[in-house]
């Protein structure tokens, strides 16, 4: 997989992390800079880790499906671009006491927000990617896009929360097909 892939991969990956920072910037519109520091390198790491885990345990299977891996890869990525979409389109009501500086909220907004990520590193198994090449990409950019977002949350309100989602959704599936092409067209 080349580095273009992999960089729309995590760019689709973080619009989940991006839409709960710009969320998290909303609610604590008073958030610190080292304070937002922490947040993103939570998310950050929760992110990184989660393609690894993914992939090892498809790695384990692999020989097992390697005749239909590009489908398997189109179908992960195809569901998760989808279920991005679905959730965008709910209503979401922000509680007052969301405090993400607990530790158990903030453990559970990373892990919520990398399952999608977790997948994605199953999917990687079979199309041989270099895990943490595509892990460290994952990583950095979610740290730059938490950073950011909690940023636009602070300064500018919720305009672009939902239709985040939907462009990050909308890439993942097409990620999807690619892969599903260039296997089929081999």
């Amino acid at each position: 997989m080349d580095f273009i892939s992999i960089l729309l991969i995590a760019i689709g990956l973080n619009f989940d992390s991006l839409a709960v920072s710009i969320g998290i910037g909303l609610v604590v519109n008073h958030i610190r800079f080292w304070q937002a520091t922490r947040i993103a390198i939570v998310l950050a790491v929760f992110q990184a880790l989660m393609p690894v885990i993914g992939w090892f345990l498809g790695s384990q299977v692999k020989n097992l499906i390697s005749d239909y891996d590009h489908w398997v890869a189109f179908g992960l990525l195809s569901i998760i671009g989808v279920k991005m979409i679905i959730e965008s389109l709910k209503k979401d009501e922000v509680r007052k006491d969301f405090n993400p500086f607990k530790p158990m909220v903030l453990i559970g907004i990373a892990i919520a927000t990398s399952i999608d990520a977790l997948i994605i590193g199953v999917s990687f198994a079979f199309i041989n990617v270099n895990i943490l090449f595509s892990a460290g990409v994952i990583g950095f950019l979610t740290y730059v896009v938490a950073m950011l977002g909690m940023l636009f949350g602070k300064k500018t309100g919720k305009w672009f929360g939902k239709k985040i989602e939907i462009i990050g959704g909308i890439i993942l599936i097409g990620i999807g097909v690619k892969i599903l092409v260039e296997h089929l067209m081999n």
